[in-house]
């Protein structure tokens, strides 16, 4: 088992940036996938970055060349770095991890992307 919490979310100007944190409760170096997901009211839930343990990264396309996932296994932690925000990238963020293929989530950190 993993907890899971996000942290970073906030209030940001279209083009700005926001750097999200997810800290887990114990050692990340094991767990091979860790995952950004996001929800916007009305719509579903949906993947935008994830990382395995090997440092690989897959990305949606709409965040490509703007968004960057890392993962820190001696902190315990995964960033989701955000650049040139959009109004289109509001939405809850949701920390995502998988262990013998059972998930966990967080319990999300707002984004509002607005002027």
């Amino acid at each position: 088992q993993v907890q899971l919490a996000e942290s970073g979310g906030g209030l940001v100007q279209p083009g700005g940036s926001l750097r999200l944190s997810c800290a887990a409760s114990r050692s990340i170096a094991s767990i091979n996938y860790m995952g950004w997901y996001r929800q916007a009211p009305g719509k579903q839930r949906e993947l935008v970055a994830s990382i395995t343990s090997g440092g690989s990264t897959n990305y949606t396309d709409s965040v490509k060349g703007r968004f960057t996932i890392s993962r820190d296994n001696a902190k315990n932690t995964v960033y989701l770095q955000m650049n040139n925000l959009k109004p289109e990238d509001t939405a809850v963020y949701y920390c995502n991890s998988r262990i013998a293929v059972i998930p966990y989530w967080g319990q999300g950190t707002q984004v509002t992307v607005s002027a």
